[in-house]
């Protein structure tokens, strides 16, 4: 057969008139296509030839021309609409007897030519140069002339819409006309031709920064929708790991500012004139910030779900026609024929299975399309109001008042609720909301389809689904119930076993390990308990969800057959199948949702108490600048909640006064800086804190604040920065003087703000130079000299980067004395007039204190005239000041000089002086003397230097930190990070027991197979009756017998669904317990290993890591692995039942597969390596976030009187930022995955249709085509979550072996080769000890820190150890105690070499006064005697000891009462006190002091030395000391030197040596 192009029939002749000519008007419509094909192509392929020359774009995304977005939309209903035209050409042509090739040619040229344009577009606009659309529009403009006459002609020859090819072409006219206009729109405004001026546009802000990279706001829409721009990024991770740099900075409407400028405007919007005071609505300014959005979302969500429907309708519609199609390919040969040829009419159209397989595959492309898009702009709304709710919870946490924070009311816990917490959970809301409108929608569609397809009996199965959904929300609402209290436990265990790691020396030194163990353990008991529920009520979920559909579809055809006495037809019952599995979806995630509002109501209230309440006074005061106090005024009583009305009006009156203040006394005409007068300030209670104060504080001078513990010192500082609420009175700052103003104008941004130290030091998570500069330039000379006063140099020298190392929460823990000075370094560097210092010596020792008294404050501060106010308990330093300020219980008692207050007060000169003398006794002047700034310096060294023996013996520990450094080198990464770790899988398979282990795999096997046989069964039932039907019209005689096997099939449905229940039930259990028994195995071992480690272990892990696997590690083992394998396991089954299915029903369809499967491998071994890197960067960057806020928390005090809430403000946006980056690429990837699996599964079903059509010759049952396509349609929904799920598997399974690698620790060895029956029970009685050759070390891999030690001390002994920094005195007594490796020689206590004993045994015989105090929260009874042995007379008698019994009597609930966490409620030098009492507690014939005293003051020093000495007279008493006066009166001395005993006698003999070191100590002593 020839092809022509107008077929041979004659076709060509024109008599009737040209354009009468159909063949003629096709071939005019071809003219438009090939003018624009000739037209383009020279132009594209010159433009992308010369592609070098042109100036490249940033990321080749450029600034989009007018319409674009419509221009696509309109371009791909183009594409559609000609495709459409193609197919009804081809079939119309094989009606015909020749080949008319004018029937279908134009179709495909015009297909060519629309795909041409779209190109074509997308390269002017990539390179702007908008001239070259004058083609595009030519074109628009020829087709639409050429289609309108086809149009106009058909209509003249009675060619109406009931003809489809009529149809084609009037939308195809439509189309052009709108694509024409779209055209001259852009003409209009970019002005490039017709006009003499065109419009010169730039590309947007964003895209001419280079930093960001985040482009899906500026791609095309194709970008747009398939994500395609994040291509290189997701393919690149395989190569390299994604890093921050990588994903740059968010576009500007992303940003956390905007958005918080977005919701901000709309929350003080809502702040009317008339009700200053009404708290704004959170709900209605987010729906004003953000509502548009969320409006798109919802949009795209319903054309979703309503595209989601055409699923199940062309199952049924190629079902059903698919037999009708067999029969009628003989019949059907009536034609319409006008123009000589054949028309189609519009309704077979939808008959076709092609048409409808064809069109499935569309529904679901676009379907999908539509959803991710839904997903994604709900997501980046989400993010941003996330963003815009963490700026507004900063802003205002800047502001809130103090005594707010301190009383409780709002406590540092609740404010991280609200940032990690409550922000969160109202951004899932956001992601969620859609489904809230969209799902009732789908549900009642959902049902009506039901009933259509299957009449009443659909109902009955809707109804099942329906009265089991309140059941679902039951069990969601409980769930959340449980993972409260679980969540309560675990803090609870958290917080106990943080006290166990911090306090884990002094437990082992005591043998008190196993009791805290076991009250953990007690803990994790209950949390376990609860963890059971919370598994049992996941299960439920999880049967739930999987029994629903199988229990609907038994109610629905078990009523059909009792109502109808039949059974639906394949098609019927194949698409009610498919809508049953659209319908389970809604019903239970609605449960989720309607939880989420219901938790989103709750944030919302929280977030607005929280913004409601109390701000710290507008402190304009200190600006002392006259007009803002108008201002001030007026706002105040205006806008927020003042705390004291009347206060800026005050200041007013005060600053009129000033000027004609009359000159007191000639000695006070110096300015004063600060002057206070008749205040009362109180902290939020009613009860004044601070009474009656009037006080001058002298400019550049030296101001001492003096008076007991508690006498409210600290609170006169915070109220001359403005922290306290005045009750009465005013605080006057006076303006720096003018002159002052030229010469540092440089600086005067920090005019007014006071540096200030606290006493309980603050630091931030950054290195130590950015914790003193604290935001001031850099100036080396000054961070030198500053560094020189506070003699930190030493202590950086110690950390492994100097002053580069990270310290704060996150970095390395230093000392009390070292944070200490980090933050009077801090007041000292900041170039303010002002300085406050809280107590700056109170964690320092003489030698430090002395250094930082001279060089930094009376050298440093004093040279730049600056005024320091400080607040100290060191009397000897009184002479030094200017200006002193005696303070008793909350008011003042003197103020002068001190010359003045000699003169004046001579009782209390006198009782200063008395303790002034006993603090000079101690004056050290010599540095040789070992203090405690040099134990903690040892204590650090010793911390590094144990890091880096432990570095070259590469230890289990630091093999995880080891891998990772391997991964950056190219070779290795590309396998290593796309394995699945299939070794901890089994590992954590392992600890869940074997048992559990089978039962799941086995139950999981047999329940898929179920559920497929459920369906097959379907299959064969419904098949077997349109068989029968077909067969039976001729035989009328068999239908008695049919009724029978009806009957029984439906017997057997009913057998096998029940089954699938049941297993549904089961596997839903095993998987949880699985899981249960996992969690509790690991975290036993785990608490077990790291409580019964030796103490080096403990130097050498930070404390941080360990915790971190107490924390998220066990958290993330607890609750989020089991429902991750559970969901894996779910769809990986669900995935592969379909296919074999599928395939088994039409083996083509195995052919299309192969491509697939490779697709898919290829898909998912990009994501999961990608969305691993985006999770640990969202994890990564979200610490850094919490961190901030909870510091910022903590430091108010001191930002605020530094200043810098600007720059801290600064500094929280950009960390948003960072982690919205990184989340929005996060959820992006996910799109990403999801479109690429979605459209898999798009052409799964596509190709299982083509197979079941194509196969019709080998006489498929209907049944069986019905049931391939129902389980192609589900496998579009499971195949991403296949993917997603192993990804998070991956992230997860890190927790396990991150928990591993911590279980191979070694233990220490508990046992000893004596058993504890042996040992006497009153041992050691007399107490005497002898010390043969011992050698010790802290680790085998070190050098020994004792050598060849020997000594004897006989029984009652009281014995000093001194020597100096590094000599090994500490390790000595940490001997006794077996604490060390003895690897030499031994230590024999009454006759039994401790080596030997267990270790349990040991440490509970023997007494230690550690030097740092260590509490646990609890009762003062668990603190002194744990384990419950004493009787109180006992503890009283201890407590007198310690000169604590008053102060415990005074207090509620005396033994019992409150211990804080790590002992905060108490001083430091009490808490010492209560660890004395805690050794005399324990009648134990030895005691070790380690250098006991050195936080408690001289007055109290002097009673203890004395109590010791009596209360233990008959006890040996070993006490290192590193004040040497304290063990002058000891029977004996050792001094030691390097590892070795130097001199060992009585200390008068070796003071009568003159030359020996411990003479030389003495001297430098007195």
């Amino acid at each position: 057969m020839a092809l022509s192009f107008c077929g041979n029939d004659d076709a060509y002749g024109v008599e009737n008139g040209t354009l009468n000519n159909g063949c003629f008007v096709d071939a005019l419509n071809l003219v438009p296509h090939v003018f624009l094909l000739f037209i383009t192509f020279p132009i594209l392929f010159i433009g992308w030839g010369s592609q070098s020359s042109k100036v490249q774009i940033h990321h080749n995304t450029w600034l989009h021309f007018p319409g674009h977005n419509l221009r696509w939309i309109l371009t791909f209903s183009l594409l559609f609409v000609h495709v459409c035209e193609f197919a009804e050409g081809i079939v119309s042509n094989k009606t015909m007897g020749t080949n008319h090739l004018h029937l279908y040619m134009p179709a495909f040229m015009g297909f060519v030519a629309a795909t041409t344009s779209v190109v074509y577009y997308h390269n002017i606009e990539t390179s702007n140069f908008p001239k070259l659309l004058l083609v595009l529009f030519i074109y628009w403009v020829l087709a639409f002339i050429t289609k309108s006459i086809k149009l106009w002609k058909y209509a003249e020859f009675d060619v109406g819409p009931q003809h489809l090819r009529f149809c084609i072409t009037g939308l195809l006219v439509l189309l052009y006309g709108l694509l024409m206009s779209v055209e001259i729109n852009v003409i209009r405004v970019r002005r490039y031709v017709f006009f003499a001026n065109p419009q010169k546009v730039k590309p947007p802000e964003d895209l001419q920064d280079l930093g960001v990279r985040f482009l899906q706001p500026f791609v095309n829409l194709l970008s747009k929708a398939t994500y395609w721009w994040m291509n290189p990024l997701i393919m690149g991770a395989h190569k390299r790991p994604i890093e921050l740099k990588k994903i740059g900075k968010l576009p500007i409407a992303m940003r956390a500012l905007t958005n918080y400028l977005r919701l901000k405007d709309a929350y003080e919007d809502q702040r009317t004139p008339e009700d200053p005071n009404r708290a704004p609505s959170i709900w209605r300014s987010m729906y004003r910030a953000f509502g548009r959005p969320i409006l798109l979302s919802s949009t795209f969500r319903y054309l979703a779900d309503l595209l989601g429907f055409a699923g199940p309708l062309c199952i049924s519609g190629i079902v059903k026609f698919l037999k009708v199609e067999e029969r009628n390919a003989t019949s059907d040969k009536t034609m319409d024929t006008y123009f000589g040829v054949h028309f189609m009419s519009s309704t077979k159209l939808l008959q076709n299975t092609s048409v409808l397989a064809v069109l499935l595959f569309l529904a679901l492309i676009l379907q999908r399309t539509f959803l991710q898009a839904s997903y994604y702009v709900t997501i980046e709304t989400g993010i941003n109001l996330r963003g815009a709710l963490l700026a507004m919870i900063y802003n205002k946490m800047l502001r809130l008042s103090t005594s707010n924070m301190s009383m409780g009311e709002m406590t540092l816990g609740q404010i991280n609720n609200l940032v990690a917490i409550e922000t969160n959970q109202l951004m899932w809301f956001l992601f969620l909301c859609p489904n809230l409108w969209a799902m009732p929608v789908q549900i009642v569609m959902g049902v009506i389809l039901l009933y259509y397809l299957l009449g009443l009996s659909a109902l009955v199965g809707a109804s099942v689904i329906v009265l089991l959904a309140p059941i679902q929300y039951l069990i969601a609402t409980k769930l959340a119930d449980t993972q409260k209290s679980s969540l309560e436990h675990s803090t609870d265990r958290l917080k106990k076993t943080t006290e166990i790691l911090k306090g884990i020396k002094l437990l082992k030194l005591y043998a008190w390990e196993n009791i805290f163990c076991d009250s953990v353990e007690e803990t994790r008991g209950k949390e376990l308990t609860c963890l059971r529920t919370f598994a049992l009520y996941t299960s439920m979920s999880i049967f739930m969800n999987a029994a629903i559909p199988i229990a609907a579809v038994l109610a629905t055809f078990a009523m059909h057959h009792f109502i109808n006495k039949s059974v639906p037809s394949p098609s019927e019952a194949f698409a009610a199948l498919a809508l049953f599995h659209i319908l389970v979806t809604p019903l239970f995630l609605l449960s989720t949702v309607v939880r989420f509002a219901v938790k989103a109501l709750v944030s919302v209230q929280k977030l607005g108490e929280f913004l409601q309440s109390d701000e710290i006074g507008d402190d304009s005061w200190r600006n002392g600048d006259m007009s803002v106090f108008l201002e001030a005024g007026k706002k105040h009583l205006g806008a927020t909640k003042a705390i004291n009305r009347k206060q800026p009006m005050r200041y007013q009156m005060d600053n009129y006064e000033q000027p004609t203040r009359r000159p007191m006394r000639p000695s006070e005409t110096e300015d004063v800086a600060v002057k206070v007068s008749n205040g009362f300030f109180t902290w939020g209670s009613n009860l004044s804190t601070l009474s009656d104060i009037n006080i001058r504080i002298p400019t550049g001078q030296l101001t001492m604040i003096v008076g007991q513990v508690g006498c409210g010192k600290s609170s006169l500082l915070l109220a001359m920065l403005g922290e306290m609420q005045a009750i009465d009175g005013r605080v006057h700052w006076s303006k720096p003087p003018e002159c002052e103003m030229v010469h540092e104008a440089n600086i005067s941004k920090n005019r007014y703000s006071v540096a200030y130290a606290t006493q309980k030091s603050w630091l931030l998570n950054a290195t130590v130079e950015d914790n003193i500069t604290f935001g001031s330039p850099f100036s080396k000379q000054r961070y030198k000299e500053v560094i020189d006063a506070c003699s930190l140099q030493p202590d950086i020298d110690l950390l492994p980067f100097g002053d580069q190392t990270e310290i704060g929460e996150r970095g390395i823990n230093l000392s009390g004395g070292q944070r200490q000075r980090i933050c009077v370094a801090r007041a000292l560097y900041q170039n303010t007039n002002i300085v406050f210092l809280d107590d700056p010596f109170s964690a320092l020792d003489i030698h430090l204190s002395d250094h930082l008294m001279q060089e930094g404050i009376l050298k440093f501060l004093q040279d730049d005239k600056r005024t320091v106010v400080m607040v100290t308990h060191k009397l000897q330093y009184l002479i030094h000041a200017d200006w002193i300020i005696a303070m008793k219980d909350g008011s003042i008692l003197r103020e002068g000089t001190l010359k003045d207050i000699q003169t004046h007060d001579v009782e209390l000169y006198d009782h200063w002086k008395t303790l002034m003398n006993r603090h000079d006794q101690e004056l050290e002047k010599d540095i040789q003397q070992d203090s405690q700034t040099t134990l903690e310096r040892k204590t650090l060294r010793r911390a590094f230097y144990s890091r880096e023996a432990k570095s070259q013996v590469d230890d289990e520990d630091e093999e995880e930190e080891v891998e990772e450094e391997d991964d950056d080198n190219m070779s290795m990464t590309t396998n290593r990070r796309s394995k699945i770790p299939w070794k901890v899988c089994w590992c954590y398979m392992s600890s869940g027991g074997f048992f559990m282990v089978f039962l799941m795999v086995s139950s999981k096997l047999l329940k898929h197979s179920v559920i497929v046989a459920i369906d097959y069964w379907l299959a064969l039932w419904t098949s077997s009756q349109t068989n029968q039907s077909l067969t039976n019209a001729t035989l009328p005689t068999r239908s008695a017998e049919e009724a029978e096997p009806d009957s029984y099939f439906l017997l057997v449905f009913i057998i096998l669904c029940a089954a699938g229940i049941t297993l549904c039930l089961i596997t839903s259990l095993t998987v949880e317990f699985l899981g249960l028994s996992a969690a509790t195995n690991l975290h036993h071992n785990l608490l077990n290993k790291i409580i019964h480690a030796p103490i080096r272990f403990f130097d050498v892990t930070p404390l941080g890591q360990i915790l971190n696997r107490f924390s998220a590690d066990t958290n993330i083992i607890d609750q989020h692995i089991p429902p991750t394998l559970e969901s894996l396991t779910r769809s990986t089954l669900l995935c592969l039942s379909a296919i074999g299915v599928i395939s088994s029903i039409t083996p083509i369809f195995l052919i299309a597969l192969i491509p697939l499967g490779i697709a898919f491998y290829f898909i998912q071994k990009y994501f999961r390596v990608a969305s691993k890197d985006l999770q640990d960067l969202d994890d990564s960057t979200q610490l850094p976030l919490l961190c901030h806020f909870s510091e910022t928390a903590e430091g108010l005090t001191t930002i605020r009187a530094f200043r810098h809430e600007a720059r801290f403000k600064q500094r929280m946006l950009e960390l948003t930022d960072t982690n919205n980056t990184a989340y929005l690429f996060l959820s992006a990837a996910n799109r990403w995955l999801e479109v690429r699996t979605d459209y898999l599964g798009a052409v799964i079903v596509l190709a299982a249709a083509g197979a079941s059509i194509w196969s019709l010759e080998y006489s498929l049952r209907s049944g069986m085509v019905g049931l391939g396509l129902t389980y192609a349609l589900t496998v579009t929904n499971y195949l991403n979550w296949v993917v997603r799920n192993l990804a998070d598997l991956e992230v997860q399974m890190s927790a396990v072996k991150k928990v591993n690698s911590f279980l191979s620790t070694e233990s220490e060895n508990y046992e000893g080769s004596m058993d504890a029956s042996q040992v006497p029970e009153n041992w050691p009685q007399d107490g005497e000890i002898k010390i043969q050759d011992l050698c010790v070390r802290y680790d085998p891999m070190l050098k020994p820190v004792l050598k060849h030690v020997n000594a004897y001390i006989s029984p009652g002994q009281k014995v000093g150890i001194c020597g100096r920094t590094g000599s090994g005195k500490s390790s000595l007594s940490l001997a006794f105690f077996n604490m060390v490796d003895i690897f030499e020689g031994r230590i024999v206590i009454d006759g039994i070499d401790i080596c030997k004993l267990p270790l349990q045994t040991l440490r509970s015989r023997l007494s230690i006064i550690l030097q740092d105090p260590v509490l646990f929260s609890g009762s003062i009874r668990f603190n002194l005697d744990p384990e419950r042995t004493c009787t109180d007379d006992r503890l009283w008698e201890a407590l007198e000891i310690a000169q604590l019994k008053n102060m415990v009597k005074a207090l509620p609930g005396g033994l019992d009462a409150v211990v804080t966490e790590g002992g905060e409620n108490f001083s430091v030098g009490q808490r010492q006190l209560f660890c004395l009492a805690r050794a005399f507690v324990r009648k134990s014939s030895i005691l070790i002091m380690d250098e006991a005293t050195a936080s408690i003051d001289m007055a109290t020093e002097n009673i203890l030395q004395k109590v010791v000495m009596t209360a233990f007279a008959d006890r040996t008493v070993v006490t290192i000391a590193h004040r040497v006066h304290t063990i002058l009166t000891a029977d004996l001395v050792i001094v030691m030197k390097r590892g070795n005993i130097l001199e060992y006698d009585k200390p008068e003999t070796l003071l009568e040596q003159e030359d020996g070191m411990f003479a030389s100590f003495v001297k430098a002593d007195m």
